[in-house]
């Protein structure tokens, strides 16, 4: 896992990199931002797609509204970059 701050217009956020999946339920999505939040004092995230596992992106598994409930609630700001072209058969919509 690599981790680095961009900062801009007086907001930090911190970027992620990993080729392994960080983010696999919401307890490994709850460790990954508080350690986040912990280490680098940012509640605004970003994550490459790859560290999330594909479950996250099947809505029907109600995983990622899940997450992003637990993110509301802890006040934390999530973003996942990467490329989604695989993703055709509607699992995003």
């Amino acid at each position: 896992m690599k981790t680095d701050i961009m900062r801009k217009n007086e907001t930090e956020v911190a970027v992620i990199y990993s080729d392994e999946p960080l983010i696999t339920d919401i307890q490994s999505a709850l460790d990954l931002a508080m350690t986040v939040k912990h280490e680098t004092g940012c509640t605004n995230i970003a994550l490459n797609k790859d560290a999330v596992t594909d479950g996250f992106f099947i809505l029907s598994t109600c995983l990622a509204g899940e997450i992003l409930q637990k993110f509301v609630n802890y006040g934390i700001r999530f973003a996942i970059y990467g490329d989604f072209s695989k993703y055709t058969d509607g699992w995003l919509f």
